[in-house]
């Protein structure tokens, strides 16, 4: 997925004629602590609710005041997993766009990314996860999926993690299949650690709560 695949148009920038009360009353609307400044669709920044909320003068512009602005750059042909380093790394709410003239085209929002993960991830299909832990260098994807096909199931959506501190690391695969035992017993005859498993009434109640508690927490 790119980065343009995720813009939206609800939340519009700032112009540099704008108040400091404008912009903190956009933030409370639109639920980020970040918004981008844009003058004739040249970005000029990204300015923080942190900077704006111990301003002596909420009247003044923008461009008046000595607010320091990040600009952090990301195109909308980029990939998505470059979006999430710089906004986890910056820790922003909201990045804006620019297109290969490097003019604005629009903006990201955490919570746009978290929604599109939860697509990714197929949070809401029915079926179950199976968590397994195993050395770096015996990970193969194929044989993962040869088991799982094996079983009259298919993968949904899987995602690895590793430690770099560590040989070790996890796969966490969605499956279709709501029974999950044929697959375990399979697992298990092939030495795989199954660090945990959630079957559809687990999942519902565990990894999607989990979720949807993130998703209110992001609506606070």
């Amino acid at each position: 997925m790119l980065v343009g695949d995720l813009i939206t148009d609800e939340i519009p920038p700032l112009k540099v004629t704008d108040t400091v009360e404008m912009a903190l009353d956009w933030m409370e609307q639109f639920k980020v602590t970040h918004l981008a400044v844009v003058h004739n669709r040249e970005l000029i920044g990204v300015v923080s609710e942190a900077d704006l909320l111990d301003y002596e003068h909420p009247e003044e512009q923008i461009n008046s005041t000595k607010v320091a602005l990040l600009k952090p750059i990301i195109y909308h042909y980029q990939h998505t997993y470059d979006l999430v380093k710089l906004m986890s790394s910056l820790n922003l709410t909201l990045m804006p766009v620019l297109d290969e003239n490097e003019l604005y085209k629009g903006c990201i929002t955490l919570k746009g990314i978290v929604q599109n993960i939860s697509k990714m991830m197929s949070v809401q299909n029915p079926g179950g996860v199976i968590v397994l832990e195993l050395n770096q260098v015996d990970y193969s994807l194929t044989q993962i999926a040869g088991i799982i096909e094996g079983n009259d199931s298919k993968i949904l959506s899987l995602h690895v993690s590793s430690d770099p501190d560590s040989s070790r690391m996890e796969v966490t695969i969605k499956v279709n299949r709501e029974d999950l035992s044929g697959i375990l017993q399979t697992f298990a005859r092939y030495n795989y650690t199954v660090k945990a498993h959630f079957q559809q009434g687990d999942y519902n109640s565990d990894y999607k709560n989990r979720m949807d508690e993130f998703m209110r927490y992001l609506n606070m």
